[in-house]
């Protein structure tokens, strides 16, 4: 199963099979659709957090019952909203599992981390999103290196390849995730969700639609009550109480 748990504005996103190392079957990836769907829509929640229960984050997909799906020319669908989130891998992350971090805003991971993107060693290729992720986040060499040799890489080179933000002792990757989408949920929402979907107009766009785009959006923001009680806050000294409108 895919668990939920809301803290203040944010909202834990659990993978919950641990007997076969968080490893998806449809079924938990349809609710764990259903759980961005409600981060995305829920007005009350700020920022989401993803997790593995147990030891691990996922070994990726139960392949055996996803292969017809496969072989019929479709995915399981990459996950992303517009709400930032912040991944917690710890141990086994692999496929699926990496492609699901990929898509994740932040990765807190911890040290003990065993990421693989290893599908071509299985005949077939990652078609979540992980491969222009992987692109995105680490380069063209680096993510070739990993992506083409199949091998076992660990939090150390994911940091240092720009994957992972952080590095933290294993058994405190989720605490210090929760506490980052915490920052995150204490600014003002709207200014927050228009910097990300700003920031990915320019990785889909280029420079010159994101500055574009920045024009119509930052006039909206300014006229918002949370823009409001942003300058309040600053000009009374204390911390702003933002309300996403």
């Amino acid at each position: 199963r895919v668990t939920t748990e809301q803290r203040g504005h944010v909202l834990l996103i659990g993978l919950d099979r641990q007997e076969k190392m968080n490893s998806f079957t449809p079924k938990m990836h349809a609710e764990l659709q259903s759980a961005y769907v409600a981060l995305d829509e829920d007005p009350e929640l700020r920022a989401g957090v993803v997790f593995g229960h147990g030891k691990c984050f996922s070994a990726g997909l139960d392949l055996p019952k996803f292969m017809s799906l496969l072989a019929d020319g479709r995915s399981p669908i990459e996950i992303r909203c517009r709400k930032p989130v912040v991944a917690a891998p710890r141990g086994v992350t692999f496929t699926a599992g990496l492609e699901l971090i990929l898509g994740c805003d932040i990765i807190i991971a911890a040290d003990d981390c065993r990421f693989s993107q290893l599908e071509p060693k299985r005949g077939i290729m990652s078609s979540a999103g992980g491969i222009n992720r992987f692109v995105e986040r680490g380069g063209w060499g680096n993510a070739m290196y990993h992506l083409l040799t199949c091998d076992e890489f660990g939090a150390a080179e994911a940091y240092r390849i720009g994957i992972a933000q952080e590095v933290v002792a294993a058994g405190l990757e989720l605490d210090r995730a929760i506490a980052i989408a915490s920052l995150i949920a204490a600014n003002a929402p709207l200014a927050v969700q228009a910097t990300k979907a700003n920031a990915l107009v320019y990785v889909h766009q280029g420079e010159r639609a994101a500055l574009e785009a920045t024009k119509p959006a930052q006039a909206i923001l300014t006229n918002s009550e949370d823009s409001r009680e942003g300058l309040r806050s600053f000009v009374e000294k204390r911390s702003a109480e933002f309300k996403g409108r």
